[in-house]
């Protein structure tokens, strides 16, 4: 079993995955800091002057030692407009990849020159019919 995990962990797939989700993290971090520090406070200030981060319908009041319950709406669309740029981001990244794979299928290979002796009987063959 475990020769078969160390085949399984060692495969190119399994590496190029790792690697991926390793960037995919970094990519997430900064697709937050630009949502939560770039692209709302401007879109707050256009609705007002209102931080996201502090949108939400209270459900029950704090009481005592009781802290308040409430559903952070602001918070959700946060998420969402940053979901949108982390999609858009890995769809530019797939066009661009079929894009490429696209042009290597269409550019076909040139068909390979016909052997000395063909060519030579073509140009005789092209000669008697002048």
């Amino acid at each position: 079993m475990l020769k078969e995990f160390k085949e399984f962990a060692m495969r190119g797939n399994v590496i190029d995955l790792a690697v991926g989700l390793v960037i995919g993290v970094a990519f997430s971090k900064i697709v937050t800091s630009v949502v939560n520090d770039i692209i709302m406070p401007p879109i707050g200030i256009l609705i007002g002057g209102v931080d996201f981060s502090d949108l939400r319908i209270v459900l029950k009041d704090a009481q005592g030692e009781i802290e308040e319950v409430s559903m952070n709406y602001g918070v959700l669309t946060q998420t969402i407009v940053e979901f949108v740029i982390i999609a858009f981001a890995v769809f530019l990244v797939v066009k661009g990849i079929n894009s490429m794979k696209r042009k290597k299928e269409e550019a076909p290979a040139a068909p390979p020159a016909p052997p000395e002796d063909v060519r030579l009987l073509t140009e005789i063959r092209d000669l008697l019919r002048k």
